[in-house]
């Protein structure tokens, strides 16, 4: 069996306890009974069990477990999970109207004396599946709960409705919001850590690692900036760290593409998509199907004046005439999908912009046979221009904006959140900075954190359309302002990866060993070098290198364009 092999024994133990479960399952034998005789004596006296508030770091009114259950191996070769206990917990408010905190606490019958919280997306309000990979997680590696990590995740306080990730509802009361915000990553840390000293009858455990993509990915900074003293390792992908901002740039996007005629249709992001790769893709050394070299694609194209094959991308005259090019608005909106927002009054954040995206060569939602497509046209564009009542098929931040105005904002469910606008608020200016107080997640210095050994890795696609990768650029250029640059490289990288959209792809759906790096580095001191992603959607099996930011692959002349040996990291 092909299990990552660890170099000490609490590591390797994992491996050995699931090659002894595959074994005896083949032969049909029992011979790792003496393993497991304990297991259900254990997860069953967590049952009912409960956590005072005074072991909470936040105030709560304590925490009780609602079941335990314990779940026996499963699957085979990579796939093999051994037993482990679920434990299910809600974390009670202050607030008798506001929500719990339903978190799920998996506790492996060999662990590995580490811990692992897992982030969660968009408005969160469900629990993440905590038994499973990591956020553009590696193939062929088993996953954390099977290596013996201790794995918890919540749901940030909220039980979303229909609307899933994009259920703002929960908007409406300060405690719920407090705790997606990131109090309630403080209270499912405390919860989660009682429990797993309890199980295993430990002071703490040796390591604590979060990680997290999109919101998760916020969510993974605020740990490593409020509460440093309780991680060890943080992964933090596509993070929309800056939450509040982002959300006055969605409503900007928004309005400008629920204006007559300017919401262009998914035959005409094709379009788009075909331009921009004509005049991008050779920009970093090759024609491979992806845009590395994000910067000069952003002076060399301009959807006014592209061609594709030869013809204008620009209808003539600027008049709507059909799927085979664009009209003046459309591009007027696109350009403002590709340029920043600037605030015209303080917020209590201190942030005073918000950047644009990557548009030019990024999946707006086209339509391929993929079977990924349809979730990154969900991500994207969506399938319906925005409009009030805000469709459900609209595109996923305008769905954001609208929750947020309704439920954040105002706290009007029949508000017309078009009416809003985000660069001058008016009677909702104050509202609005004060949220951004509360959601954007922005401090700089992380002395902290780096004082302890922690460590940080931040990764961010190249063509991501609804968190921009120039925001995550600046949060990343801001800790070097701050701490300096040599400071921050003893315990921060940052890559970018040419065409990963938002948490998945068609073009390149990355994966990447990012906890072992992460290991690594903590436990080993082993910095990180020559980094390689792979692709399992666009090319299965393609590479690219890893560089530090801000340097790109680009292509050294020679040699197999689906293979990372054969691009350099261009500075």
């Amino acid at each position: 069996m092909n299990f990552r092999i660890k170099s000490n024994v609490d590591r390797l133990m994992p491996a050995i306890y699931l090659s002894c479960m595959a074994i005896a399952g083949v032969l049909g034998l029992s011979g790792c009974s003496s393993l497991t005789s304990s297991a259900s004596t254990n997860c069953t006296s967590l049952a009912d069990a409960s956590i005072p508030a005074t072991s909470i770091g936040l105030p709560t009114t304590g925490a009780r477990v609602t079941a335990s259950e314990l779940i026996a191996s499963s699957g085979s070769g990579q796939a093999l999970i051994g037993a482990y206990c679920k434990v299910s917990v809600d974390i009670h408010p202050v607030d008798p109207l506001a929500p719990n905190i339903k978190l799920i606490v998996n506790l492996p019958e060999r662990w590995n004396h580490k811990g692992l919280m897992f982030g969660g997306g968009g408005y969160d309000g469900t629990i993440p599946a905590s038994n499973g990979n990591i956020p553009a997680g590696p193939i062929g590696v088993s996953v954390p709960l099977a290596q013996g990590y201790a794995t918890f995740s919540s749901d940030s306080g909220h039980q979303a409705n229909a609307l899933l990730s994009q259920d703002g509802a929960f908007g409406a009361n300060d405690e719920a919001v407090a705790n997606f915000s990131g109090n309630a990553l403080k209270k499912t840390h405390d919860v989660a850590l009682s429990l797993i000293n309890r199980y295993y009858k430990v002071e703490k455990p040796d390591r604590m690692y979060f990680v997290g993509g999109s919101t998760g990915g916020r969510e993974a900074l605020a740990v490593a900036q409020r509460w440093p003293a309780d991680w060890d390792g943080v992964i933090a992908l596509y993070p929309a760290w800056n939450a509040a901002s982002l959300d006055l740039q969605f409503g900007r996007i928004t309005r400008a593409l629920a204006a007559p005629g300017a919401y262009p249709n998914q035959a005409k992001r094709k379009l788009l998509f075909d331009a921009a790769m004509q005049v991008c893709d050779k920009l970093d050394g090759v024609k491979d199907g992806l845009i590395s070299n994000m910067q000069a694609c952003h002076a060399a194209f301009n959807p006014s004046t592209a061609r594709l094959n030869g013809r204008a991308l620009r209808c003539p005259n600027g008049s709507d005439a059909g799927d085979h090019c664009l009209s003046d608005p459309q591009i007027k909106a696109l350009k403002v999908f590709d340029t920043a927002i600037t605030f015209n009054y303080p917020l209590q954040s201190g942030e005073t912009q918000y950047p644009g995206f990557n548009v030019w060569g990024s999946d707006l939602g086209m339509i391929t046979t993929q079977p990924l497509q349809s979730r990154v046209t969900f991500l994207a564009l969506g399938t319906v221009q925005p409009a009030t009542p805000m469709p459900a098929a609209a595109p996923y931040f305008s769905v954001f904006w609208d929750q947020w105005v309704r439920f954040f904002v105002t706290r009007d469910p029949g508000f017309n959140a078009l009416t809003l606008d985000p660069q001058q608020p008016g009677p909702w200016q104050g509202r609005i900075s004060a949220l951004t107080g509360i959601q954007d997640v922005n401090k700089t210095d992380l002395s902290a954190f780096n004082a302890r050994g922690g460590k940080l890795l931040m990764a961010h696609g190249m063509a991501d359309v609804l968190v921009s990768t120039r925001a995550t650029e600046q949060y990343y250029e801001r800790l070097q302002g701050t701490m300096g640059k040599e400071n921050v490289d003893k315990f921060v990288r940052y890559y970018e990866i040419p065409g990963y959209g938002h948490a998945l792809s068609t073009v390149f759906n990355a994966a990447w060993d990012s906890l072992e790096t992460l290991e690594q580095w903590v436990e080993k001191d082993q910095a990180p070098r020559n980094q390689i992603v792979a692709d399992s959607v666009g090319v299965p099996g393609r590479t690219r290198p890893l560089c530090d930011f801000p340097s790109w692959p680009r292509y050294r002349g020679a040699g197999d364009v689906n293979v990372a040996a054969s691009f350099e990291c261009a500075k």
